[in-house]
């Protein structure tokens, strides 16, 4: 999330919020739209080093990269008091982010479909490699740091981190390292009604273990392999037990927008923001704020805001805003940012794709989800749920997404349509070995068992 929300509209009952996300409903023919978030984690090409923000050795920083981005694209500036934490389009286009330990955020557009998602990284990339080159910055294409301890990793200023910073470990003993260690991609989608909400949403937490598993791309930590395909998954296995997960509740009769709010309104807070003030109230209750009983701001009250803000700080592997966000892949290479936005249009914006894609999970017990959300960071496309190999599923998924682009068929000027994307899982299906698989190959190959080739091969072209 880029920018927080600005709307001091007092919440004054329950209802106001379950309408807040049923407005994001596109019942009115509107288009159905497609946005593609990923991060990357930035390193100082002359030594292997992590970035901080200002910079280190007279080397320009994270700061930096944001100042020559503003210069060049003329983006405007978000501001936490008086720092500059990140860039919006002020037409209500994308927006350039920071994540705690300094991964850099692409937050794109809604765009109508992969083609033009595909057009916005290509003029992302155009507008950082420039400014990055210039300060001896490049990208890691990997879902968590494969070096730098906790220690060694630098910290963003944003008020919002501290207080999160200072929380997660009362919470999950690996929450520091999903603030300040991990990347992901993430792709976020339209519903047309509840109904529509709650049949994405059930498919799409059912299938996030498959995206893991193709996806994955972390196996280093620490300067070694953890044991792990997607580390990055296992690490939100022990995070916080309140904010994340696999949302059983979504697979109950009556799951809707109540349901969800209720859920929401459960989940402890971590801040209420003020003007520019961030007021810590980590553990504290949304429903106490809409009270104004707050114990640390007594007589405040909440406000739209609020409600937006926290949200945010909800973590479960499919997340649901006025849209629904797909939660589960690490960051990888420029053909990944594509392939996920590629598999989920294909699968939730076909009617006949989704239907199929409900019917292959239904079956699935929540028991039998918990179990393969659990083996899959170790197992990736081997996990297996009702006798069944997460490869096996992958070449029904893909052959049900590759169907929806075909049906949609939505075509670039050379005419193709959106399936070209899903190249890179088709090749990941057939082969049955991740990207993550073949870099441990590499490590325990040409790489010598050292993870500074990781800093020569797993990095995005610039």
């Amino acid at each position: 999330m880029a920018r927080d929300v600005s709307d001091t509209t007092p919440i004054t009952s329950r209802n106001m919020l379950v309408e807040w996300l049923e407005a994001g409903s596109k019942t009115s023919g509107a288009p159905l739209l497609i946005g593609t978030e990923h991060e990357k984690i930035p390193f100082y090409a002359a030594d292997d080093s992590p970035v901080p923000y200002e910079g280190a050795g007279g080397r320009g920083g994270v700061r930096a990269l944001l100042e020559g981005l503003r210069d060049t694209l003329g983006w405007a500036p978000i501001l936490d008091r008086d720092t500059l934490i990140g860039l919006y389009q002020s037409d209500g286009g994308g927006a350039i982010s920071l994540e705690p330990g300094g991964q850099f955020e692409l937050s794109g557009a809604p765009l109508a479909d992969v083609h033009a998602t595909h057009d916005e990284l290509d003029a992302h990339f155009a507008a950082l490699a420039p400014v990055a080159r210039a300060l001896g910055v490049r990208f890691l294409d990997l879902g968590a740091s494969p070096k730098w301890s906790r220690a060694e990793t630098p910290t963003m200023p944003k008020q919002r981190y501290a207080i999160m910073q200072a929380y997660m470990p009362k919470v999950g003993a690996l929450g520091l390292d999903m603030m300040f260690r991990t990347a992901t991609v993430q792709v976020n989608i339209d519903f047309v009604d509840e109904a529509d909400m709650v049949q994405k949403t059930r498919v799409g937490l059912a299938l996030q273990p498959l995206i893991t598993a193709m996806f994955a791309n972390s196996p280093f930590l620490d300067g070694k392999p953890t044991g792990r395909l997607s580390q990055r998954s296992y690490i939100w296995l022990d995070t916080d037990p309140d904010r994340t997960g696999m949302l059983p509740f979504a697979f109950e009769k009556g799951f809707g927008f109540e349901r969800y709010v209720d859920y929401a309104l459960d989940v402890p807070m971590y801040f209420v923001k003020r003007g520019d003030v961030y007021h810590d109230v980590a553990g504290a209750s949304f429903r106490d704020l809409m009270e104004g009983r707050l114990q640390q701001l007594p007589g405040e009250r909440a406000t739209m805001s609020d409600w937006a803000n926290h949200l945010s700080t909800i973590f479960p592997e499919v997340r649901l805003k006025t849209y629904l966000e797909m939660r589960g892949a690490d960051a990888g290479p420029r053909a990944h940012f594509t392939a996920l936005p590629a598999l989920c249009a294909g699968l939730f914006y076909d009617s006949a794709a989704l239907d199929q894609a409900r019917e292959l999970t239904k079956g699935w017990s929540a028991a039998a989800r918990q179990a393969l959300r659990a083996d899959v960071p170790g197992l990736a496309l081997d996990a297996r749920i009702e006798g069944r190999s997460l490869r096996d599923v992958g070449r029904d998924v893909l052959a049900l997404a590759k169907g929806g682009l075909r049906q949609r068929a939505r075509l670039d000027a050379k005419g193709r349509d959106e399936s070209v994307f899903l190249a890179p899982l088709e090749a990941i299906i057939e082969d049955g070995r991740t990207l993550a698989q073949r870099r441990l190959d590499a490590y325990y190959g040409g790489w010598g068992q050292s993870i500074d080739a990781a800093f020569t091969d797993c990095v995005l072209p610039q």
